[in-house]
């Protein structure tokens, strides 16, 4: 459990340092970019793939979308903690399982049961309370979309490392690193065009803030990993625990630390969050 309880606490530090990136006025595209070349540097330290392993992987347009929504994904993720906070954001995160259920019905051969339905349903009924709140100006008129964004990038993402997953030719591990190796190119041109073309600055506290980052990141991907590996037998303990944890602490920051504003349709989503991914993951255990 231990290892479960230091990849949440990666996670939710993850949200917090995006959302105090805006405060100390850290760009942030920086940052995510350094935070894939500190990623690609742990990764080599703790998993050692072996060069001849990584030079013959066979070219797979996984990794290419993978590469591409990664960084992609990371930059709205920014923008929904800065426009609506860590609560929703996290929650909306989180949610993206019902986009990862309905891929493996239709795409993956799985099936669906009474509890994984009403589980969806209260999924999708939550995202709509989490992310409900009256709107002062019509400058944050728009903000919902980046709570959106976050939701069905990550479950786009989801769909992909399962499917990273079930390539043969290297191991999942040494998979991570020519993904974060391709999200590191990608963010690294965006950047150097943003220099060159906007001529904006590239700043050694962007660099050091992106491997502050890329620790954590990395760590949320570490520690997942091994609490899978410790409890091989209970993947849906796992992936309950992570998210529902998760959730839980990025709300309790959010409202103690960031005095971050709910009303009681917001408290309402998140209990029924909280019931979705329950319902969810007993769905995988029972089969009524």
């Amino acid at each position: 459990m231990i290892y479960l309880i230091i990849s949440i606490c990666c996670s939710v530090t993850v949200a917090v340092l995006l959302k105090l990136a805006r405060r100390y006025k850290i760009n942030i595209l920086q940052a995510v970019t350094w935070n894939y070349l500190f990623a690609i540097g742990m990764s080599c330290f703790f998993f050692k793939p072996s060069l001849k392993e990584l030079a013959g992987a066979s070219f797979s347009p996984v990794y290419l979308g993978l590469g591409i929504l990664l960084p992609v994904v990371f930059w709205f993720l920014a923008a929904s903690v800065r426009n609506i906070g860590i609560v929703k954001t996290d929650i909306a995160q989180r949610l993206s399982l019902s986009i990862s259920i309905l891929a493996a019905y239709f795409l993956f051969g799985d099936h669906f049961n009474t509890l994984k339905i009403l589980g969806l349903i209260l999924g999708f009924l939550a995202i709509i309370l989490t992310l409900y709140r009256k709107t002062k100006s019509s400058a944050n008129a728009g903000s919902w979309i980046y709570p959106l964004l976050v939701f069905v990038g990550f479950g786009a993402i989801d769909i992909l490392f399962k499917q990273v997953s079930q390539l043969k030719q290297i191991p999942y591990t040494s998979s991570l690193i020519l993904i974060f190796g391709l999200s590191f190119i990608i963010s690294l041109i965006a950047i150097l065009y943003l220099s060159v073309v906007k001529k904006q600055k590239l700043q050694l506290v962007n660099f050091l803030c992106g491997c502050i980052l890329g620790i954590f990141n990395f760590g949320n991907i570490l520690f997942y990993l091994k609490a899978h590996q410790a409890m091989a037998k209970s993947p849906s303990t796992v992936f309950a625990a992570m998210n529902i944890g998760v959730i839980i602490l990025g709300s309790l920051i959010g409202i103690l630390i960031f005095k971050e504003k709910l009303n009681k349709f917001n408290y309402a989503g998140l209990a029924l969050a909280l019931v979705a991914i329950i319902l969810i993951r007993l769905s995988q255990i029972y089969a009524f």
